[in-house]
């Protein structure tokens, strides 16, 4: 019990205490008190407790599909017409929950959100499925390494809709929504150019060890379950305020009312892809499953654009399959061994042409007067030089801080700057700089440009093979591009015909 105690009091002080706000989590005094001589807990360390998404859980506006696919406890939605067994669904749940440590039983509430999918929600199950198809093999992977029930996958999909690149308003980030200091805590490195977050298997392996060292408190998996979303803090609060009880249905009326519809979703999603087919829930097939793809280990600072030139391998296939890379990047850095994902079919056609790819990488670097951002871990502090037509708001804004932040680092009483002012900056986010701030290049002598209009499914090296003798470099150049992910439908693109 010791060894427990002294554990839940680590993550107490180590879990993104910078993160929560005190009065997010509506602290109940007298329930604090009440808490036994061992493990006292005050009001300030409960409000100091890391939540994965705890400021705004459940308000996932990072997409449609996840945004409204939480089922209240108070929803009102007549769900009687939909056509579902009780007593066949009570056997399923029975058969279930032989299979799995978490404790799946029916009750009216966990029937409700079934039917409530089933009418409401349905439409979401074919991206779910064909995303899983993908995803849940690599993710099962590690789940088994780390002797992690396989059921916990549905968490994935629960909290991101298993999209890589998910990220709430709060700034929780990939497949299992990690905040920054939680997944700095875990080991997932945050940099100008890469967001480990966003990259599958590094944020899969730090949620199996969040996840363990979860359940070494509660001795429960629905328990962690639950601590996972809300916090360890708020689920002893609630063990303690139900009397004592370590049953989720029994506690449940004592967790935050988003932890409340939280675990619910995650058993009622369990139950639907387990008898998907009973429900005639079906997926397409991803365009490649997680076992075709290989990694190989780059050699220089490279973009998905050159390796697109190169290659032909087509850069939404490159996004894809490495959404770690913020800017569609791939840096080279000492000691980080950063690697690309292409399918495996194609590994012998990149290694044909590696060669002439670092050729291109060096002739574009020598013909680049804009240096690439520098690359920097974001918990790092640097040392900024105001300059004129600086203001705090601009500064705050290129590296993905608050204004307050930059005040509070600097001791900063007011707003006024002075030319040549250094400033403390701990930067979280570069932003790109456009290739107009330092690049000029003069178009007059081109002559009149053609004006091309960005479709769905363009790339820059598929536009730039619509007319001859024209480079991806001279696209980007004629039209101040710097991230190929600013090449969004609609677009208009100057092209120019030599």
């Amino acid at each position: 019990m010791k060894k427990q105690y002294f554990l839940f009091l680590f993550l107490l002080s180590t879990f993104a205490i910078s993160q929560v706000k005190i009065d997010s989590i509506s602290i109940n005094k007298d329930s604090v008190k009440q808490l036994p001589e061992e493990g006292i807990y005050s009001a300030k360390d409960i409000a100091r407790i890391d939540s994965l998404i705890l400021e705004n859980q459940l308000q996932s506006v990072f997409m449609d599909e996840i945004k409204e696919y939480y089922i209240s406890n108070t929803d009102t939605t007549d769900v009687s017409e939909i056509p579902l067994d009780i007593a066949l669904l009570k056997e399923r749940l029975v058969l279930i929950n032989e299979t799995t440590p978490f404790h799946l039983a029916y009750n009216p509430a966990l029937e409700k959100i079934i039917k409530s999918y089933l009418k409401t929600r349905r439409k979401y199950y074919p991206n779910f499925m064909s995303r899983a198809a993908y995803y849940f093999p690599m993710i099962e992977k590690y789940l088994d390494q780390y002797d992690i029930p396989l059921e916990m996958k549905y968490l994935a999909l629960v909290e991101s809709a298993l999209k890589p690149k998910a990220k709430s308003r709060v700034g929780a980030t990939g497949l299992w929504q990690f905040m920054y200091p939680t997944g700095k805590q875990y080991n997932l490195k945050v940099s100008s150019y890469v967001d480990e977050r966003q990259d599958p298997i590094k944020s899969t392996i730090a949620a199996c060890n969040y996840l363990n060292d979860l359940y070494k408190i509660f001795g429960d998996w629905d328990l962690a379950l639950a601590a996972y979303n809300s916090g360890p803090g708020n689920v002893s609060k609630a063990i303690r305020r139900s009397g004592g009880y370590k049953n989720y249905w029994n506690i449940r009326p004592f967790l935050p009312r988003e932890t409340a519809d939280y675990v619910p979703a995650f058993y009622a999603t369990m139950y639907l892809f387990t008898y998907a087919q009973e429900h005639k829930l079906t997926g397409s097939s991803p365009k490649i499953h997680f076992f075709e793809t290989d990694t190989i280990l780059v050699k220089k600072t490279v973009s998905f654009d050159q390796i697109t030139e190169q290659t032909g391998i087509p850069t939404a296939m490159l996004e894809l399959l490495n959404p770690e890379y913020k800017l569609d990047i791939i840096p080279f850095v000492k000691n980080r061994n950063y690697t690309l994902r292409i399918p495996t079919k194609l590994v012998h056609n990149f290694l044909k042409n590696e060669e002439a790819l670092y050729v291109l990488v060096d002739s574009d670097l020598a013909k680049r007067e804009q240096p690439l951002p520098q690359y920097f871990e974001m918990d790092k502090r640097i040392r900024y030089r105001v300059i004129n037509g600086d203001y705090l708001g601009k500064i705050a804004y290129k590296y993905g801080v608050r204004v307050s932040d930059i005040k509070r680092w600097n001791g900063l009483k007011n707003n006024n700057l002075r030319i040549g002012q250094r400033l403390s900056i701990y930067p979280k986010r570069l932003r790109v700089p456009k290739t107009s701030d330092t690049l000029t290049t003069s178009n007059a002598s081109k002559g009149k440009p053609i004006i091309y209009i960005v479709k769905k499914g363009d790339s820059l090296w598929t536009i730039a093979k619509k007319f001859k003798k024209v480079t991806v470099n001279q696209i980007k150049e004629w039209n101040n591009i710097w991230s190929v992910k600013s090449i969004q439908p609609g677009k208009k693109l100057k092209i120019f015909k030599s």
